[in-house]
């Protein structure tokens, strides 16, 4: 199968795993500055990573998507106001979160990295940063894990309504460096002279897409469909395209999980669910 599978063919498969469309339009939300995610683009709309991701899923399925592009910091509040039918913004799964919602399988591994000046030096070690200012991207996970290890690194943290503000705290030397996923501190280093890839922290952790706790029906009618694009190389030709690089064999992009959900946090489900197209 590949990546024009049509929507009739998937539905008849999801059908038959007991996941039915409810509905044909979804109100789904991004960050759209959170570059090459989700960014703005000439003549406007937004393009990007996520925002193809979410449009394919729509084809597939036979469904209007309506893509929200906001700040993240309310982005989840929104999910679990009814605002959103679910999430398509990179949303890094941790435990507390999973406390709270539904989670897809991961499609994207996501490490940190920081962005400095370009007349920075080399760091080698996190606690190089002591003393710094770092700026982040508000309600992100970077924003929450930067200040539970403020105490033990001795920095300070800054939070920004979006990440290309965080950034420009950089360049305009109002903090040390910014943190945010490696995809995305790589583009914007990229596209800014101004500052450089820095330090990279490994996390062991994936993006996946948020639902709200009630709805798993929905998550089952959604993450086949993530599946099926990882076995087709779906997934594998966006990371090319906006990543720049093919995603490593054994990592999210390419891998698809059983059951729903993703192993070893709250809210999966082994029920003998088999990813398949």
């Amino acid at each position: 199968m590949t990546r024009f599978t049509t929507a009739a063919t998937l539905a008849a498969s999801l059908l038959l795993t007991g996941a039915a469309v409810a509905q044909d339009k979804y109100t789904v939300a991004l960050d759209g500055t959170f570059a090459p995610h989700a960014m703005p683009k000439l003549g406007g709309g937004i393009e990007g990573f996520n925002v193809d991701l979410a449009n394919l899923i729509g084809e597939r399925l036979g469904v209007e998507m309506d893509i929200v592009a906001t700040q993240f910091s309310g982005i989840l509040p929104g999910l679990q106001a009814g605002t959103y039918d679910f999430v398509v913004a990179p949303t890094t799964i941790t435990e507390e979160r999973a406390s709270n919602l539904l989670f897809s399988e991961g499609y994207l591994n996501t490490d940190f990295l920081f962005l400095v000046g370009n007349d920075a030096p080399e760091i080698t070690d996190m606690k190089e940063f002591e003393g710094k200012v770092i700026a982040v991207n508000k309600g992100s996970v970077y924003d929450s894990w930067a200040r539970e290890l403020a105490e033990e690194i001795g920095w300070t943290v800054e939070s920004y309504g979006t990440n290309t503000d965080a950034v420009q705290a950089v360049v305009s030397g109002r903090a040390y460096a910014n943190v945010a996923g490696s995809t995305v501190s790589a583009w914007a280093a990229q596209k800014n002279p101004n500052v450089k890839p820095s330090y990279l922290f490994s996390t062991g952790k994936v993006w996946g897409m948020p639902f709200r706790k009630d709805d798993a029906e929905l998550r089952a009618t959604i993450e086949p469909v993530i599946e099926c694009m990882k076995i087709d190389g779906t997934i594998a030709e966006l990371h090319e395209k906006w990543f720049g690089s093919v995603p490593a064999d054994g990592s999210a992009a390419v891998t698809p999980v059983s059951g729903f959900g993703e192993p070893g946090y709250e809210g999966y489900v082994d029920d003998g669910h088999t990813p398949s197209c």
